[in-house]
């Protein structure tokens, strides 16, 4: 049955995905590289910061060494500081989906973004309360499709819950990446998947597809367990 629901954050909450596109751009063209949206989408999606920046430098034989990578990292968070500032946007159907099951469920947050950047959007969306389990980037050694991130949020999950007994088995995972469904499955959890970022066709792996979380009902998330 189901206990616990595990939100992904950009791209499924948040419509930060193109801002984050933006910062990694910005960044590389200061260090005279490029980088199409074309391929972010293919290749680097759901990365945290970290593995971002090392996977796309060994992907360019971009000769580089650690602090030229935190380096990196500083800048492109100084970058998505400037373009969210004024842009924080919440995509179809998040806000009323955790509300309405918020108040029946465990929520947590599984996320490849910074903490600091998922507690600003939440907190000024207003959203932060429903959230009593948070693992963002900064907390887990391996980013997805790893499935660290998960399986962290379930350990916190028990908990801040002592008694619910929550297993892998009984958690959803809702999630918008390629990466992400995979991470979800090789932890254990059952996975909707969300078309803001690829195509059906791409997250046929998940156990349950959708355009939008608009008009989602609680009984049909039920339904896949």
């Amino acid at each position: 049955m189901l206990k616990a629901i595990i939100f992904d954050f950009d791209g499924i909450i948040a419509h930060t995905e193109p801002i984050h596109l933006k910062a990694f751009q910005a960044t590389l063209c200061d260090y005279d590289m490029e980088m199409t949206e074309e391929e972010y989408f293919e290749k680097y999606l759901a990365y945290d910061d970290k593995t971002f920046f090392r996977q796309l430098l060994q992907d360019r034989e971009f000769k580089h060494d650690e602090p030229l990578r935190h380096e990196m990292m500083r800048v492109k968070s100084a970058h998505y500081d400037e373009l969210i500032s004024g842009n924080i946007e919440l995509l179809p159907g998040a806000r009323e989906l955790i509300k309405s099951v918020g108040h029946k469920y465990p929520l947590a947050i599984g996320s490849g973004a910074l903490g600091v950047e998922i507690r600003q959007i939440l907190e000024h969306a207003g959203l932060e309360s429903y959230f009593k389990v948070i693992v963002s980037a900064d907390e887990v050694e391996r980013s997805k499709p790893a499935p660290d991130v998960f399986i962290e949020a379930l350990s916190r999950m028990n908990q801040a819950f002592p008694g619910s007994g929550i297993l892998a088995r009984n958690c959803l995972v809702i999630e918008d990446s390629v990466s992400g469904i995979e991470a979800a499955l090789s932890s254990g959890m059952k996975c909707l998947a969300i078309t803001n970022s690829y195509p059906a066709d791409k997250l046929s792996q998940a156990h349950l597809i959708k355009d939008s979380l608009e008009g989602l009902g609680l009984g049909e998330l039920e339904a896949l367990f």
